[in-house]
């Protein structure tokens, strides 16, 4: 039984993209890395694909980190501070649950993302849900960003 762990899109099945790995037996997190090349443009928000989708346990989410390093040495951050992909993402209706980083350019330049360029970790939760809880009982999740609850 496959519990947790990472694929390629589709329409990046013939990019070349590496799946995610740990860099040390005490990482927490999986590094991901961009699908392609593109530009953070200063004061901007920019999306930057990954090419890939995770699945997980139903009592699961993906959290998504910036990097430390390429924070830190060019004020990068993500925008919501920590990106969710719920486990219901996965292979939804509208877009395959193609994993984008949000992130935000608080530096003076534009900064230049190569493909491959690690920029992001990912880290598998557990959370808890309370007594008498009634999610799940409506329709499917459908679409990307801020689908939650649209079914």
């Amino acid at each position: 039984m496959r519990r947790r762990g990472f694929e390629v899109i589709q329409a990046y099945k013939a990019a070349g993209i590496v799946l995610p790995q740990r860099k040390t037996a005490a990482s927490a997190g999986y590094d991901l890395a961009a699908a392609e090349a593109c530009v953070l443009p200063c004061g901007k928000v920019t999306l930057v694909p990954t090419g890939l989708k995770a699945y997980m346990q139903d009592d699961e989410y993906l959290g998504l980190h910036i990097r430390s390093g390429i924070s830190l040495k060019h004020q990068l951050m993500l925008v919501n501070a920590q990106g969710i992909i719920d486990a219901d993402y996965y292979d939804n209706a509208e877009n395959e649950g193609h994993i984008m980083v949000a992130i935000l350019n608080l530096g003076a330049a534009d900064f230049p993302v190569e493909k491959g360029m690690r920029i992001a970790q990912g880290i598998f939760y557990k959370y808890l849900t309370v007594d008498e809880d009634e999610a799940g009982k409506g329709e499917a999740r459908i679409g990307g960003f801020g689908s939650t609850g649209k079914g």
